[in-house]
């Protein structure tokens, strides 16, 4: 019941302009910011609290009201991500930053690790990257197993190519790699088996994070680049960005 209502949600959303869509977006986010019991509404007082400590309780919920906005608009945007053309769902990127040393990165014929998280319209910063380069990008599926093809489908439209997050999917990242492709990662997943990931400082607090990216980059030599896509106010559109990132390869070998 749950898999057909979010289709048919989906499909819906897939009917309206982006300015609509996130104009309703932000109207829910508003109307969740005052629901505290709500469970959304209460992890993410409790991230911004734990996250920013010093702010005051007024900056804090500003945070709160301005976080739900957004993670509503991701919602939202699935819509459009998922099942327009192609060429439409493109058609929202307004503007590109950086571009330049992805393809650079790529033409080290080392393969380049794509690191986009769950920050923006993660899926059409995906989407794009696909549509630019070959690329192979780890999945992990929905816990709504209905879900699956559809998600599946729409991510490999533009050409990528959609792994599982198993032993069989890294290999297929290494693989790509080695080819001199791009392996797409997102990065701020937690990771699923022990030993996969360590814990890490995040805004000071320890937050169980994978290794993977560092392995990837220590293994094969591939460049590491950070991409997401900005949300323009207004329903715009979007504004992408490319940005190198520097590993150190020796602090690498002695850590991981």
């Amino acid at each position: 019941m749950r898999v057909l209502l979010i289709k048919e949600l989906m499909h819906l959303f897939a009917l309206l302009p982006l300015r609509t869509l996130h104009s309703i977006a932000t109207q829910l986010g508003r109307i969740m910011a005052q629901r505290p019991k709500l469970r959304l509404t209460q992890v993410t007082r409790t991230n911004i609290r734990l996250c920013f400590p010093k702010q005051s309780n007024e900056a804090q919920e500003a945070l709160v009201k301005q976080s739900l906005i957004e993670t509503s608009k991701a919602f939202f945007e699935l819509g459009a991500f998922w099942l327009w053309p192609t060429n439409r769902a493109l058609g929202l990127v307004r503007e590109v930053s950086g571009e330049d040393c992805l393809q650079q990165a790529i033409q080290q014929s080392k393969g380049v690790v794509l690191l986009t998280p769950h920050l923006g319209a993660w899926e059409l910063a995906g989407l794009y990257a696909a549509s630019r380069c070959t690329l192979t990008a780890l999945y992990r599926p929905p816990k709504l197993t209905g879900l699956h093809d559809l998600i599946h489908a729409a991510r490999e439209r533009a050409g990528g190519r959609v792994v599982q997050t198993d032993k069989a999917g890294v290999r297929a990242l290494y693989q790509a790699l080695l080819q001199g492709q791009v392996a797409g990662i997102l990065p701020d997943q937690v990771p699923s088996e022990t030993g996969s990931g360590i814990f890490a400082p995040f805004f000071g607090i320890p937050a169980y994070t994978m290794v993977l990216v560092s392995r990837l980059a220590r293994k094969t030599g591939a460049p590491v680049i950070f991409t997401y896509a900005e949300r323009l106010p207004h329903g715009q559109g979007f504004h992408l960005h490319f940005l190198q990132t520097i590993f150190n390869t020796q602090t690498l070998h002695q850590t991981i």
